[in-house]
C-alpha cells in the first residue's frame, strides 16, 4: 500500500529487518529527509560520518549500505532511479529558515516534523542526526569545498528502495526548504514491503 506524506510534513513508522522501504517522488524535484534508529535501542542511529568514512565518498547509490553511529549496517540501497542523494546537510529547521532565508516567522522544517513524528518512540530534538536526504542534489566544489544546493534530479515517479538490515524506527519527511525543492513543495509517497 502506498502512503502519502503531505508537503512540508513528516511521519515515523517501524520497519522490520528484511523489509523494504520504497520512497517515491510522485511529482518530481521533491526531497525526502530520512532518519533511522535501532528499534530496540534508539541510541543507535543513522550516521553520515560513519557511512561516508567507510564508503570513502559522499554520494551513495546501489548497493551501498548506510551505517549507524555504532558501525552497524542499518539499511542498504537496493534500487535507485535517480543516483543522487545528499548525506552532508542537516534537516532544515526554524534556525535554517531564520539564518539562511531571513524568515522572521520560520516553518518548523524537517527537523521539527521529525521531532514530532519520532516523539512516540522517545526520540527528542537533541538526538536528531544528519539525515539521508533522498533526491537532494548538493554540488561540492572540488577546490574550495563550497556546497551548492541545486534542483533535485528526480522526476515524477522516481524512487529509492532501501532494505532494513535490522529492526528500525524510520522518520521520513517531505522536505520544507525551498532551495532543496527548486522553490516549491510537493508530497512524498512511500510503501513498505
Amino acid at each position: 500500500m502506498r502512503h502519502e506524506i503531505a508537503p512540508r510534513s513528516g511521519v515515523a513508522f517501524e520497519l522490520a529487518k528484511g523489509q523494504r522501504l520504497t520512497v517515491i517522488d510522485p511529482e518530481g524535484e521533491q526531497v525526502a529527509d530520512l532518519l533511522a534508529f535501532n528499534r530496540h535501542d534508539t541510541d543507535e542511529a543513522i550516521s553520515s560520518g560513519r557511512s561516508l568514512d567507510y564508503l570513502s565518498r559522499i554520494f551513495l547509490t546501489v548497493p551501498d549500505p548506510i551505517w549507524s553511529n555504532r558501525s552497524n549496517i542499518m539499511l542498504r540501497l537496493v534500487e535507485d532511479t535517480v543516483g543522487r542523494h545528499d548525506f552532508l546537510l542537516t534537516p532544515c529547521s526554524p534556525d535554517t529558515f531564520r539564518i539562511l532565508y531571513g524568515d522572521d516567522q520560520p516553518h518548523r522544517g524537517c527537523f521539527g516534523n521529525l521531532v514530532a513524528a519520532l516523539a512516540p518512540w522517545g526520540i527528542g530534538a537533541d538526538r536528531i542526526p544528519v539525515a539521508f536526504n533522498i533526491f537532494m542534489n548538493v554540488a561540492v566544489d572540488g577546490d574550495s569545498g563550497a556546497l551548492k544546493v541545486l534542483p533535485p534530479k528526480s522526476r515524477a515517479g522516481d524512487r529509492l528502495v532501501l532494505e532494513a538490515e535490522m529492526d528500525l524506527v524510520i522518520g521520513l519527511t517531505a522536505c520544507s526548504a525551498p532551495d532543496s525543492n527548486n522553490g516549491s513543495f510537493k508530497p512524498i509517497h512511500y510503501s513498505i514491503g
